[in-house]
């Protein structure tokens, strides 16, 4: 299989561990989406379970292979959102899901080897469903490994945690990125990888569905608004019905461009009035809507205020 080049490492201590018949019965893999983590615990599942794997890859052709190509693996549990009385999905995972897997985890392997389940997004477990998973991870079956996957680990709490054996994927470095960009054929490769913030994976993903031209929106609309130019409301609409998130990223990264031109005592590519301490409110604020984005308020009236506040 393709393995991502930041990939290696994590992968060689993984299989080592195996070969010593070592390996734990709860891997949390974390970092920023964009990395890979959850084909790295696709590929590590799929080894898992083969009966003839290769240096821990799955073989593609046994039995388990393909019954876990087809989705119907009887030893492999997925668990994510799911679907309230009403049919709309859930925010977060709630303690009947755990519940629910704990009692299929406490039942044999129905092909006598592992039971693989995995817990993504683990970070969107409500606390009752998060004390729920304790008892599994404390007290877990034989040749069961759960695999928790989180973009934002700290959610968890630090009981999760620490009874997880910990595989943190980190940025490679710019150059290898760039490099591997390169080989991909994405085009602007080092454009896109400065928008995502050296974010390889995300840097392919956004250059493949136009984030760039996005980019360069979200910097054209906050030196408009500066200038006096256009209502923030229009700007609202604009962002809200197309990624607003990834808008206040790419905004985010603006006035952090901003507060360096001021350092070097030029005027910014934004030219807003806001002085270097105002900026520095401003860049934390849209972080502070970004991830408030992911909650219930309204996303109009965050958005609003924000920009608001920014004219």
């Amino acid at each position: 299989m393709n393995q991502l080049p930041w990939h290696a490492e994590h992968w060689a201590r993984l299989q080592a561990r195996r070969q010593r018949d070592a390996l734990p019965h709860a891997l949390l893999l974390c970092g920023a989406a964009g990395l890979g983590k959850r084909a790295f615990a696709e590929r590590f599942m799929q080894g898992l379970l083969c009966k003839a794997p290769a240096g821990g890859d799955p073989c593609g052709h046994c039995r388990s292979c393909l019954l876990v190509a087809a989705g119907t693996h009887p030893d492999v549990i997925s668990l994510s959102f799911g679907l309230r009385k009403d049919g709309v999905q859930r925010s977060e995972i709630v303690v009947d899901q755990i519940r629910e897997l704990s009692a299929r985890l406490a039942m044999s392997s129905q092909f006598g080897g592992w039971q693989v389940a995995t817990i993504d997004p683990a970070d969107a477990m409500n606390p009752a469903a998060a004390n729920a998973l304790l008892k599994t991870l404390e007290e877990p079956s034989a040749q069961t490994m759960l695999l928790l996957l989180a973009d934002a680990p700290w959610r968890l709490p630090q009981t999760i945690r620490s009874r997880c054996q910990r595989i943190e994927f980190h940025l490679p470095a710019a150059v290898d990125a760039l490099a591997w960009l390169q080989a991909e054929g994405v085009r602007d490769s080092a454009a896109a990888l400065t928008a995502a913030g050296g974010n390889p994976g995300l840097a392919r993903a956004w250059a493949l569905e136009g984030a760039l031209d996005r980019r360069l929106e979200v910097r054209k609309d906050l030196a408009a608004l500066a200038a006096g130019r256009g209502q923030p409301v229009d700007v609202v609409k604009r962002w809200l019905d197309n990624e607003p998130a990834q808008r206040l990223w790419f905004a985010a990264q603006a006035v952090a461009d901003e507060v360096k031109a001021r350092s070097g005592e030029s005027t910014g590519p934004l030219a807003s009035a806001m002085d270097v301490e105002g900026l520095g409110h401003w860049y934390s604020a849209v972080n502070r809507t970004r991830e408030s984005l992911r909650g219930p308020l309204r996303g109009d009236l965050l958005l609003l205020e924000l920009l608001a506040q920014w004219r």
